[in-house]
């Protein structure tokens, strides 16, 4: 027995009081759902406060306090099926390590997740009505601008595992086979609740007009667009590209919602570099160097902070210097240079 149920157990022993009797079973009755234990505690509590019984009011609110958390990790809404044979060697669970703290978003992606996750949430009133809940979502966006990190960190604020579609494994040297394992995929998104997530989504839903393309491939394509247009997945299907002018121009009305991840504005760095070194001592002011890093993605500014910091470390200062971050600043500056130089060559 947990130290709260024990002091209140002792307490309670032989009074034969009605009320805190019905307190007790309603505290054995929550117990292992925290929010509702807790509050249950609190209302227990107060009555021991307001009945003058300060001694044993304030040994429950210790063991409340210095009672284990419980996990912050979110519940699938439902068990997990096991891996078909059929689509195991394409799909990966992954368990998220981020949270909504780690991300920033502009103001109008922001308004677009959280009308997702409410119209997710009241999604049994909305079905009872006739209406359908979005549940099919296409990411834009250059690489490094969180396109992927916000697919996990939706999927943790939904409650819902997150399967990666291993396209390398997906797309078959026999294009015949790939049409095959995509509808493998969809199968299995249409049983189990989950967020199902394509990355570089393009490789497999390029324009069907483009000069050279197989004949093959654009049957891919065609069977592509009839899953997508006919699937009603348990959870939501998330598919992400960096080239979206490369889409068939047929994808973009399968999807229920269409969200851009552009590169961050002033604004944006500015709050993502407070993230990064919240936790780290600094000497410098990292407002003054907002002009230099317009135009960089949250990838390359998060490589720009971690090289900072690792240079106070190797140097054992307990302080990132301004000139670490100038250094680590024009270090990507000269990476981004050479590699402007090899993808135009």
């Amino acid at each position: 027995m947990i130290p709260l149920l024990s002091n209140f157990g002792d307490r309670f022993s032989g009074k034969g009081e009605m009320a805190r009797g019905e307190l007790m079973k309603k505290l054995l009755a929550s117990y292992g759902r925290d929010d509702e234990f807790r509050a249950v505690a609190e209302q227990i509590i107060t009555e021991e406060e307001a009945k003058n019984n300060k001694v044993l009011a304030r040994s429950l609110r210790r063991s409340l306090e210095v009672a284990p958390p419980k996990a912050s990790r979110p519940k699938a809404l439902a068990s997990l099926i096991p891996f078909p044979e059929a689509a195991g060697d394409f799909i990966e669970l992954v368990e998220p390590s981020h949270n909504k703290q780690d991300i920033i978003l502009s103001a109008e992606n922001t308004r677009i997740f959280q009308g997702l996750l409410d119209e997710f949430r009241r999604g049994e009133e909305i079905r009872r009505r006739g209406l359908s809940v979005r549940s099919k979502m296409l990411f834009c966006g250059p690489p490094g601008c969180g396109k992927t990190l916000c697919a996990e960190i939706f999927a943790a604020e939904l409650g819902l595992p997150l399967y990666v579609v291993k396209l390398d494994r997906l797309i078959s040297s026999y294009l015949g086979e790939t049409a095959t394992n995509i509808r493998k995929i969809f199968e299995f998104a249409r049983k189990q609740p989950s967020v199902l997530f394509f990355d570089e989504f393009d490789a497999i839903a390029r324009a069907r007009d483009e000069d050279g393309e197989h004949n093959e491939l654009r049957r891919v394509v065609n069977s592509l667009l009839i899953f997508i247009d006919r699937i009603q997945p348990k959870g939501y299907l998330v598919a992400a590209t960096n080239l979206d002018h490369a889409l068939d121009a047929a994808i973009w009305r399968r999807f229920d919602e269409v969200v851009w991840f552009d590169r961050p504005d002033q604004r944006m760095v500015a709050r993502f570099l407070k993230m990064k070194f919240k936790n780290v001592a600094i000497a410098f002011d990292p407002a003054d160097h907002l002009d230099e890093l317009q135009g960089h993605s949250y990838a390359e500014l998060d490589r720009i902070c971690v090289q900072a910091i690792k240079a106070a470390i190797i140097d054992r200062r307990k302080e990132v210097s301004g000139s670490d971050f100038k250094h680590a600043v024009a270090d990507e500056q000269r990476r981004q240079r050479r590699t402007r130089r090899v993808t135009s060559a």
